[in-house]
């Protein structure tokens, strides 16, 4: 069955997330073929991705990567991919994958 997936990028600088980029692809297969499919093509994506606003903290500034793990750990990081799920009319959990790109190189996981 066709799914909707998508690349997401945390574009950092310093120690701040500066923007958002993202790609969607429709794909077959298990989860696991499917976050393989994003993670080789995170590298190919990146220049073509559509650029997203930058995540705001709770005082109106620009998110830290420090900050961004933390609501990670407890697994809320979607609540600020809200932009990019509504521009490629996803579900409210998509399958993603979530790439950081530290002051322009982007950080694999394995």
């Amino acid at each position: 069955m066709l799914e909707k997936i998508v690349n997401i990028y945390l574009m950092i600088e310093g120690e701040y997330i500066k923007q958002l980029k993202g790609i969607a692809y429709e794909k077959d297969g298990n989860d696991t073929e499917k976050i393989d499919f994003l993670k080789t093509e995170s590298f190919n994506d990146i220049n073509r991705a559509i650029v997203f606003n930058a995540p705001i903290s709770n005082k109106g500034e620009l998110m830290s990567y420090r900050q961004f793990n933390k609501l990670a750990k407890y697994g809320k990081e979607h609540q600020l991919f809200g932009e990019i799920f509504e521009y490629f009319g996803l579900p409210e959990n998509p399958l993603i994958c979530v790439s950081p790109v530290i002051d322009g190189k982007i950080i694999s996981k394995k």
